[in-house]
């Protein structure tokens, strides 16, 4: 992980933001060809797009696939605002994107939402060993956390 990797993590953070900005969860994601180039972002639109299925990653891997090959996507990376869930996880794997990196790790996502939701899927990392995918991560958690500051907070109850 080196100095380009840390901003380009930091640019998947600020989509996540939007997500949040635009009545989303605060999750974002970003893809980077070979040469370093931002080709493609994506948020979260669970909320707006009323499907569940509308995690960042899943949005931009689909757009990913309509527009790149199997072998292009191998000589890109996917930037993450936080480790992806295990659907995303498959559909990463599906694509044929070769390297992930993730910003804030579920573990520590956990800590905000289990009391908010009372439920999460383990986050598969599994998924991506298989595919061969390198997968580097946690990296500027605290950052990446600040996103998520308040939104996951259950209303307070009588």
């Amino acid at each position: 992980m080196n100095e380009n990797d840390v901003g380009m993590l930091r640019k998947a953070i600020a989509v996540a933001a939007s997500a949040r900005a635009h009545g989303n969860h605060p999750f974002g994601a970003t893809l980077v060809d070979a040469a370093g180039n931002v080709i493609l972002s994506a948020e979260n639109t669970v909320n707006t797009d009323h499907d569940c299925t509308g995690h960042a990653e899943m949005n931009l891997i689909r757009k990913a696939s309509r527009q790149f090959s199997r072998e292009e996507l191998a000589d890109t990376t996917l930037y993450s605002s936080t480790e992806p869930c295990p659907m995303c996880s498959g559909a990463i794997y599906w694509s044929g994107v070769r390297r992930v990196a993730y910003a804030l790790s579920a573990a520590r996502l956990y800590e905000l939402t289990t009391s908010a939701s009372g439920r999460n899927l383990p986050h598969s990392r599994a998924i991506l060993d298989v595919g061969g995918i390198e997968v580097e991560g946690p990296v500027i958690e605290d950052e990446a956390l600040q996103v998520h500051v308040g939104f996951w907070h259950a209303p307070e109850r009588e």
